[in-house]
């Protein structure tokens, strides 16, 4: 599948190579390009081991329906969101592949160590780039580019996979400029996903979900009881998400 961005198609090719061709590249091969878009492990010792786990099952699970990826809200699934997973999404086949704290370059080196062509989804969700926002190590637009090679990454390594890119959450109880940033992000992928289907029709394997949208009041506030903290979600939040998605992933 070709993928149409509203980057040049030049450096989505960089961005796929580098994220195939794994973490041996030296400075200066990465050198002018985003962190976001250049692979690289966690180097924070609390997030290791969890990291090291997503490659083993990303090596030694079987084939699975579906795969999830992301950060801290998709490892989540296994905590505040557990029974909605257990009731929803586990019995479709489906596998975890959050880790706390990823950003998009923390996935791509992922997804170079261990590729997830042989889990062999059919559909593949990916919620990342909060982090890229919210560590400041990226902006919106490096964030975009991140989104966009990820999702690509993931459709070079799934060639039968449709994959669900999911609108990067809300966050923050009320209006403020991170919000602005996300908005930005949001709908440069709803352009990017149109003029992928524009182009390929129904061999189009992209799909956008705003599923945050369902998480804000009429004023634009974030109720406590949908995200305590105002970025990660309850399980009422977890419930909210898995019967959005739930039709789509079933099929």
């Amino acid at each position: 599948m070709h993928l149409t961005s509203t980057l040049p198609f030049a450096l989505l090719v960089a961005c796929v190579a580098l994220a195939c061709g794994g973490a041996g590249f030296s400075p200066t091969q990465d050198a002018g390009k985003p962190a976001s878009l250049v692979p690289a492990p966690r180097t924070d010792e609390w997030a290791i081991k969890r990291q090291d786990e997503l490659l083993r099952r990303a090596r030694e699970s079987k084939p699975v329906h579906v795969v999830f990826v992301g950060d801290s809200i998709t490892q989540s699934w296994e905590d505040p969101g557990k029974s909605a997973w257990e009731k929803h999404i586990a019995p479709l086949g489906a596998l975890n592949l959050g880790n706390s704290g990823d950003r998009t370059e923390h996935v791509l080196w992922r997804l170079a160590q261990a590729p997830i062509t042989r889990l062999e989804p059919k559909h593949v969700v990916l919620l990342i780039g909060t982090n890229n926002l919210g560590h400041g190590t990226s902006n919106a637009q490096d964030t975009l580019a991140g989104v966009q090679a990820v999702a690509s990454t993931l459709a070079e390594q799934c060639p039968r996979a449709t994959i669900h890119v999911l609108e990067i959450f809300p966050r923050g109880e009320r209006f403020n400029a991170m919000r602005g940033d996300i908005c930005q992000i949001n709908q440069a992928l709803r352009a990017w996903v149109a003029a992928d289907a524009e182009k390929n029709g129904r061999t189009s394997r992209l799909r956008l979900h705003a599923i945050g949208d369902a998480f804000l009041g009429a004023d634009g506030s974030i109720p406590k009881e949908i995200m305590p903290d105002f970025l990660h979600l309850t399980p009422k939040g977890y419930e909210m998400w898995a019967e959005a998605i739930f039709k789509q992933i079933a099929k």
